[in-house]
């Protein structure tokens, strides 16, 4: 079985695309009709997330955690539990692309880093922070970002590296130093495709978000 694990914290506005993208990967033909789990982890949502993915009709968890590393955390233990031998992260402002899953399984690796694509630059991001951005982003092979929106792992590789650390920030990089130093194999690949949000009122302080803002405050 294949696990795709998202964390959402108030995604009611961009859950449903999100979901319909998983959805869509999950029964691309080259995967040989393979089960693959959706599962949502809802963390503290006080909008209509949960109720989303209960019309979707993927798997959902409730938290109460504001952490997003302990979220991952719990949604992989739980995909683990149900036999996952492979786990697909990406976030629920994220739509990934419909051959996502063959893309990363294609790479025969431990774990896969992947790049993202920005959907729409918000108004408040002008083109002097879109050139910055651009100018610095490595969207090629070989490239060194490290994304929770675009991220897969075998289960053999994340149980020993130790999963994911249970930090509000930075989880997926501290996971994916873990797996060098257990010397797993990792595919810095530009094939899996997801394209994010490039909102700026992010829901975890220091993510991508946060980063996209610093760019919009360089004189």
């Amino acid at each position: 079985m294949i696990g795709i694990l998202i964390p959402a914290h108030n995604e009611e506005a961009l859950l449903p695309e999100c979901l319909e993208a998983a959805i869509v990967a999950a029964n691309h033909p080259a995967l040989l009709g393979e089960e693959v789990q959706i599962l949502v982890v809802l963390d503290s949502c006080t909008d209509r997330s949960a109720a989303i993915a209960q019309d979707y009709q993927v798997q959902s968890l409730c938290v109460q955690a504001r952490n997003v590393g302990q979220v991952r955390g719990i949604g992989a233990r739980h995909l683990l539990n149900n036999g996952a031998r492979w786990i697909s992260c990406t976030d629920a402002d994220s739509r990934v692309a419909p051959d996502w899953l063959v893309a990363q399984l294609a790479l025969e690796v431990d774990a896969v880093c992947g790049t993202v694509e920005v959907d729409a630059w918000s108004e408040d991001f002008g083109c002097s922070a879109q050139a910055r951005y651009e100018q610095a982003y490595q969207a090629c092979e070989g490239h060194r970002h490290i994304h929770g929106a675009n991220l897969g792992f075998s289960a053999g590789a994340y149980i020993r590296a130790g999963g994911f650390e249970p930090l509000a920030c930075h989880e997926d990089v501290l996971l994916v130093r873990q797996l060098e130093r257990c010397g797993a194999t990792i595919a810095w690949s530009h094939t899996p495709q997801v394209t994010t949000s490039g909102r700026l009122d992010c829901r975890v302080q220091g993510g991508f978000g946060d980063y996209l803002r610093s760019l919009t405050q360089v004189s």
